[in-house]
């Protein structure tokens, strides 16, 4: 992973967070950012610690995660590039429920939670922008809930592959898509044991929906995999 020295004021003013603030108050926030690189594995925070700001990732993923007494790993979510996590956590003044894994070579921004209090004293935008934001996450959040309690095991898949693949449920032809990362991280993401999302990848490619080679998978008719219910 290359040791450059980023631009964080550049990279601040095309979050949309940032998008609407002036350059110095921008510089005012850059001043109180910092970046921070992890390598494929590496823990940024643990259960229990104490947040001091939030986190915006460049590049890479991060899984937010718990383990159960029975030490089975629960993945409550998986963040790509332009996305933030630790929000809600640093306006708790709690202590973090989860712990953050890096998923493979990640290049964070944590911004502190002085320069976002200071901000929100003089910016209701900002506060608005900040709300919209964490209502967003809350809203994805009451879906995983339902999906997990109304929806089978075969639904959630391919819910989650047409996810991925960003195509309307209506579209016909073939799409591949590659899959973020391990099928475990993402049968935990979907509330689904290892080998029950090996059960589902092998029942749709039984029916000659979907095609599985590793880390890619090839979908025969988004359409007609949409329809499909097991």
């Amino acid at each position: 992973m290359s040791q450059n020295k980023i631009d964080i004021p550049g990279l601040l003013s095309r979050m949309p967070l940032f998008s609407a603030m002036s350059a110095e108050d921008i510089e005012q926030i850059a001043e109180n950012t910092r970046e921070k690189r992890l390598k494929k594995g590496e823990m940024l925070f643990q259960r229990g610690d104490h947040p001091q700001g939030f986190y915006y990732v460049i590049f890479g993923q991060m899984k937010l995660a718990f383990s159960s007494p029975q030490g089975n790993e629960k993945v409550v979510e998986i963040l790509g590039a332009h996305q933030s996590f630790g929000e809600a956590v640093m306006f708790m003044d709690r202590p973090y429920p989860v712990f953050a894994e890096s998923l493979g070579d990640t290049l964070l921004l944590h911004v502190s939670s002085e320069a976002v209090f200071d901000q929100i004293e003089h910016d209701a935008g900002f506060a608005r922008r900040m709300l919209a934001g964490m209502a967003i996450r809350l809203h994805s959040m009451v879906r995983d809930v339902e999906s997990y309690s109304l929806r089978s095991s075969t639904q959630r898949v391919i819910g989650y592959l047409l996810q991925q693949s960003h195509a309307a449920p209506c579209q016909e032809g073939e799409q591949t898509i590659d899959l973020p990362t391990s099928k475990q991280v993402i049968a935990s993401r979907l509330n689904l044991t290892p080998e029950t999302l090996s059960r589902v990848f092998h029942d749709l490619s039984e029916n000659k929906l979907i095609t599985v080679q590793g880390k890619q998978i090839m979908l025969h008719d988004v359409a007609k995999l949409s329809r499909y219910d097991g």
